[in-house]
């Protein structure tokens, strides 16, 4: 308080009363340079530091596992695949290790014949085109030297492809790229024998399998499990199915004109054709029509042209017409949903992605549908397309001109100026 004189004034000169003081600091706030630091700040730093390190170990493992992780994925739609088969075994009797060895030995023994088969078709049809080169060399020359008015010699030829610089470069890179195709082919072998060994263990304790997973599941969570492996099961039975009978008529289809046209091995190629064209995505088609051109080309090169337009022609229908039905019958999924399905998976995990896209989708589509609850739906003919014209207040103007609290029958309110004076 300011000083007082006798008479109860203030004193002008007297100093300024002190201020108020500053409020307590509240704690864990640093109040000036020497201030401690809050006990939350390096905890959370570590922590943070610590989730960071987690992930970054995630992601390193995750990329590192990814094609473990695809091996196994493809495993599983295998054995869903041989699943009724090793089930039917199984219940007549036979041990399921037993039947899944007897079913994964027919699917061995029957690929080894087919690729045995067809490489030495193969091998036949190029040690006979190698032989006939320069009878279709000269062939060329002439066609050449009688349209265009020249004078090749297959001798020239011959001499300047071989002195050609190109044709260095390309032995070089061959020779060099020898060791990078074996180690892709020994990488390949290596992925098969996994997915063959992770097939057969899931198809063959597959009983075992699915009681560890219940196991660790609450009695309503198992009933969920087991309901979706059985739509998994029987969707891959499926598309296996729909696969196998679209491969059929395929090859049914170029076995008529492959035989129509006089080329050789016409069942084995046929065989190739609905085998390739349906088991491998995305690029099955151009492989499977590949071959047969090949060797159509070896009878007369007129017939490889008639081939491609085959395979291009009975491609179109069978995209368009073949498929979608088969699809909709044995996979219960739609056209559109199936495309988009392939596409996506594809854009996910390339050709695994679209082998196993429909499957996948039309198994979880058969499982969701369970859970979505539909409504009957009124008899309007809207539903089907069909506009409604002639009905009285159809119109947009004579919904907006009825009154609020008048019907659809009764007639519209005249307008102001129709109204008398």
């Amino acid at each position: 308080m300011a000083r007082t004189d006798e008479a109860g004034q203030a004193d002008p000169q007297a100093p300024a009363s002190d201020p108020a003081p500053n409020p307590r600091p509240e704690a864990g706030e640093a109040t000036g340079p020497g201030a401690r630091m809050p006990r939350w700040l390096p905890r959370s730093m570590v922590l943070a530091l610590l989730l960071v390190g987690v992930f970054q170990l995630g992601s390193w493992a995750f990329h590192q596992l990814l094609g473990l992780l695809i091996n196994i994925l493809i495993a599983f739609f295998l054995a869903f695949a041989i699943e009724p088969a090793v089930s039917r075994m199984a219940a007549r009797g036979m041990r399921r290790g037993l039947a899944a060895f007897l079913v994964f030995l027919g699917l061995v023994v029957a690929t080894s014949g087919f690729v045995t088969l067809l490489g030495s078709v193969l091998a036949e049809q190029v040690i006979k085109i190698v032989e006939d080169f320069p009878a279709y060399l000269d062939s060329v020359i002439n066609w050449v030297n009688a349209h265009f008015k020249t004078d090749l010699k297959r001798v020239d030829v011959q001499e300047g492809l071989l002195r050609s610089a190109w044709l260095r470069e390309y032995v070089e890179n061959s020779a060099t790229g020898v060791l990078d195709v074996s180690a892709q082919v020994l990488g390949g072998l290596f992925q098969l024998l996994t997915i063959t060994l992770f097939s057969f263990y899931f198809a063959a304790d597959g009983p075992r399998l699915r009681r560890a997973i219940c196991s660790v599941l609450p009695p309503a969570k198992q009933a969920e499990v087991l309901r979706a492996w059985e739509i998994a099961v029987a969707k891959t039975g499926g598309y296996i199915h729909s696969r196998g009978l679209m491969a059929l008529v395929s090859g049914v289809a170029h076995y008529i004109m492959l035989e129509a046209l006089g080329v050789p091995y016409a069942p084995v190629l046929a065989m190739w054709v609905g085998l390739v064209s349906q088991f491998i995505p995305t690029i099955g088609t151009y492989l499977a029509g590949a071959l047969p051109m090949l060797i159509a080309f070896t009878v007369d090169p007129w017939y490889a042209l008639w081939v491609l337009i085959f395979v291009v022609v009975y491609q179109q229908f069978e995209n368009y017409l073949l498929q979608p039905k088969l699809t909709a019958r044995t996979v219960d999924i739609h056209p559109a949903v199936a495309f988009g399905s392939v596409i996506a998976g594809t854009a996910l995990l390339g050709a695994v992605g679209a082998l196993i896209a429909i499957p996948a989708v039309a198994t979880l589509q058969a499982f969701l549908g369970a859970y979505v609850k539909r409504y009957d739906v009124t008899d309007d003919p809207r539903v089907e397309g069909h506009r409604t014209r002639g009905r009285p207040g159809g119109s947009l103007v004579g919904r907006l001109r009825r009154l609020p609290g008048q019907k659809a029958g009764e007639p519209a309110m005249a307008d102001a100026t129709d109204s008398p004076s």
